[in-house]
């Protein structure tokens, strides 16, 4: 229980820590959350026409679930793992220092995945690239590799790690909700577009 606790603590904790908001403004360009989308993601990011804190963005949310995962594999168990995993892409959603108001977890899904079960991380990402190409919008990308994610979990893990893949999936379409209805309308914008929701 001790070991639960804890890995779901520290993972909440690592989740929460808004790189795009801090390197934003560590960059002098002000508050995140006053442009474009107001997402502290990658995507979002990029508004700033800074590709350089996009990708730090995008590699930092990625890494934090990745370190998550790793810390709890190795200073507890790996029966803790999911736990982590799942704690650190709701603390990057729902972050309490940000009056739970955070990004839509995508890059820590996929850095949480990665790590947990290399294959499954992989396979996410193939397929927001497939789907990005065919389609080019991000957010339809997303929102199929979180809806695929427990079904790679599935072969390519156990049953504890699918549970933590549907988990993180539900929590990104939540998050994804208003690209969910514009999607439905048609009018979700494409990637390269000056208001691409993130």
């Amino acid at each position: 229980m001790l070991e639960a606790i804890a890995a779901i603590l520290g993972g909440y904790l690592l989740g929460s820590i808004p790189f795009g908001l801090v390197l934003v403004r560590m960059a002098g360009l002000g508050d995140i959350r006053a442009i474009g989308s107001g997402n502290i993601g990658a995507t979002n990011v990029l508004r700033t026409g800074h590709k350089g804190l996009a990708l730090a963005t995008l590699l930092l949310d990625g890494g934090k679930g990745a370190i998550a995962v790793l810390i709890a594999r190795f200073a507890l168990s790996d029966d803790i793992v999911p736990l982590a995993g799942f704690a650190a892409v709701l603390g990057h959603n729902f972050p309490v220092w940000l009056g739970f108001k955070g990004g839509k977890g995508v890059a820590t899904t996929f850095g949480t995945l990665m790590a947990a079960s290399w294959p499954v991380g992989v396979a996410c990402c193939v397929t927001w690239l497939i789907v990005a190409g065919l389609f080019r919008i991000s957010s339809l990308s997303a929102l199929t590799a979180l809806a695929l994610a427990p079904v790679f979990a599935t072969f390519f893990a156990d049953w504890s790690f699918a549970a933590m893949a549907l988990g993180m999936a539900v929590l990104g379409f939540i998050r994804h909700m208003p690209n969910i209805r514009r999607l439905l309308k048609g009018e979700e914008p494409r990637i390269g577009a000056k208001k691409e929701a993130s």
